[in-house]
């Protein structure tokens, strides 16, 4: 991997320079655009989910390249066993030993990947372990007190989704779907290594992970902020008021707000009264398996075909199972 550098970010900059101009003009002329509460909501919707979500993207930046440095490639196929089923149980519970958000696990997944991880334990570990979580289980029940079984339903539903979609991709994808430059070995981080010591080598390339990322991430929170801050609610809600409507809104609800999976059930709870119990575990499941930010990093990392496909699963997966689990809700 090679070491970060300012001109890498040109791309972000040079189209923010240029908006910077006609906002420095029209400020002084238009002040009443500072108190708009349409510029309120979007700033604070961006900062709220940014500052969620960087220190999870910073914290797999950090165990990823721990990872890098300090665990060989024959660790780590000899930690996930060799079949199909088992090795997806394995990953599916890897979320009690990692507790991580959904936006670290994707740099700590990628570099599993590139030290010899296969592609549907990875996929399982992505989906599975924002949720299978002692933390997130915790914050659901506390969320739900006085309906507890949510709480169980979505740890079930979750851990069913992960292990049939990652069933789904050992049966069905035969290439590596990694972008080409997702594909190259780790020499150059054990070569670092050795010549400049292992923990300068886990901090810089932390720092190109880190960056490498949180680019996606800014550009999600980005365009998450704008739909939070311009779609109609009270269309929505509306919509949300038929019988299947409700599970489809909730479930884009959650891939536009794009919560951290362990203060997703708090808002969830809050349309307990008006929506089904089924559509709020659809809201729970989707969000920290596909939300806006976590869209823009899963396609920096997989080739676009294979993106959508994983989408459309998850998706489908959530809305089938949500409805079959509503009946005992």
């Amino acid at each position: 991997m090679t070491s970060f550098s300012p001109l890498k970010m040109l791309p972000l900059l040079l189209p923010a320079a240029f908006l910077i101009i006609p906002i420095v003009l029209l400020i002084p002329k238009h002040r009443e655009l500072m108190d708009s509460p349409y510029l309120y909501t979007f700033k604070t919707g961006f900062i709220g989910i940014l500052l969620e979500a960087l220190p999870f993207v910073l914290a797999g930046a950090l165990l990823s390249s721990v990872i890098g440095v300090f665990v060989a490639d024959e660790t780590i196929t000899r930690w996930v066993p060799r079949q199909a089923l088992p090795a997806l149980l394995f990953a599916c519970l890897l979320g009690v030993i990692f507790p991580i958000c959904e936006c670290g696990m994707i740099p700590l997944v990628r570099r599993l990947l590139r030290k010899g991880m296969p592609l549907h334990v990875g996929i399982a570990f992505i989906l599975a372990g924002p949720i299978l979580n002692p933390i997130v289980f915790s914050a659901t029940l506390t969320a739900f007190r006085s309906h507890p079984s949510l709480a169980y339903a979505r740890m079930g539903l979750a851990f069913a989704v992960s292990l049939i979609i990652g069933l789904i991709v050992y049966a069905t994808v035969k290439r590596s779907p990694l972008r080409l430059s997702m594909q190259r070995g780790d020499e150059e981080l054990h070569h670092e290594a050795l010549n400049g010591g292992k923990l300068a080598a886990v901090f810089t390339h932390a720092a190109d992970d880190f960056f490498e990322m949180g680019k996606y991430l800014i550009l999600g929170c980005l365009l998450t902020s704008l739909i939070q801050t311009f779609v109609v609610q009270s269309s929505l809600a509306s919509i949300g008021g038929r019988p299947l409507g409700s599970y489809l809104f909730m479930m884009g609800f959650a891939f536009i707000l794009s919560l951290c999976s362990t203060s997703d059930a708090f808002v969830a709870s809050s349309f307990a009264h008006s929506f089904p119990s089924g559509s709020l575990l659809a809201f729970m499941v989707l969000g920290p398996m596909l939300d806006f930010k976590n869209a823009m990093m899963l396609m920096s990392l997989f080739k676009t075909r294979f993106a959508l496909y994983l989408f459309f699963l998850i998706a489908s997966t959530v809305f089938t199972g949500a409805i079959l689990l509503s009946g005992w809700l």
